[in-house]
């Protein structure tokens, strides 16, 4: 009776039997099926508003109005209708050419804040001048762009210097704050062991610090991508022709509604694009991640 009460140990289940997890590729597809079904939904919403009126169209041109705005934008066209006079795109630009200045603008500020920010983050994490700098580095970092717009452009002008010096502006105490959280957050077991070893203090930082900081030191950049971009209307507001950012400005002066919808759009996509490139340069350079 006992024999027969014990349960017997269950066999191993063998390779393939048990639950398998969907492909990757039909996770992937199904994501972005729902993506673009609730955009189809959202497009539709907005369409079926102005038809019905129930919006005025200056305050909100249809999906029509903003793709006439974004093909115009792009092309050669008539200055008004019936006129042998032809203009290029916008502001005597193309939207592309617009959405190039801007990145220009963003490449060079966050390059020069990630140039001077991971450095000096390491500095600060590894010596008295943390102590020092520190509170200099969370103002800055609470300080909204537009609050010294004005005087940028008193130091530097109206030209892209005033305009490079705010995205770096924006761009520099993420990367810095990023850098100092990766190298205060690396195990003291590791930097000891590498010191048992014999490394030097450089080797410590190089091969072991550096490394360890490096997914936060990406964190941060990717961070700073975002305030530089969400930054470029604010830097293009003075002269910002070419660029994304003055044209909305410009468009919304001249309350041309679907222009300025059309670069809302525009910019918003650049930002998914550029934080989707940052993602796979993160998992190309630090594939350990989470798993060391």
């Amino acid at each position: 009776m006992a024999l027969l009460a014990t349960s017997s140990p269950a066999a191993p289940a063998r390779p393939g039997t048990g639950p398998r997890r969907p492909p990757r590729t039909a996770a992937r597809l199904r994501r972005a099926g729902v993506h673009a079904l609730s955009l189809a939904v959202l497009v539709a919403a907005w369409w079926l508003i102005t038809r019905l009126e129930l919006v005025r169209p200056l305050y909100l041109p249809g999906p029509g109005a903003v793709w006439d705005a974004f093909v115009q934008a792009n092309t050669d066209h008539p200055v008004r209708e019936g006129s042998d006079r032809m203009v290029r795109g916008e502001q005597n630009h193309y939207l592309w050419e617009h959405l190039l200045a801007s990145l220009r603008r963003i490449a060079i500020g966050v390059g020069a804040a990630i140039v001077v920010g991971v450095p000096l983050g390491l500095l600060m994490a590894t010596t008295w001048v943390g102590v020092v700098l520190e509170p200099y580095l969370n103002f800055l970092r609470s300080l909204p762009p537009l609050a010294y717009i004005g005087l940028l452009i008193v130091w530097f002008g109206i030209g892209d210097t005033s305009k490079i010096w705010l995205l770096f502006l924006a761009a520099f105490p993420p990367v810095a704050m990023a850098t100092i959280s990766g190298v205060r957050g690396v195990r003291e077991d590791m930097l000891n062991a590498a010191r048992s070893l014999g490394a030097s203090r450089r080797q410590v930082l190089t091969s072991v610090a550096l490394p360890a900081t490096l997914p936060e030191v990406l964190t941060g950049v990717r961070v700073a991508v975002g305030f530089a971009w969400t930054t470029v209307v604010a830097a293009e507001i003075a002269n910002g022709i070419p660029g994304i950012g003055g044209l909305a400005y410009l468009a919304g002066e001249q309350l041309n509604s679907a222009l300025v919808i059309a670069c809302i759009v525009v910019i918003g996509l650049a930002a998914i694009a550029l934080d989707l490139g940052l993602k796979s340069l993160e998992r190309a350079l630090v594939p350990w991640r989470g798993k060391a």
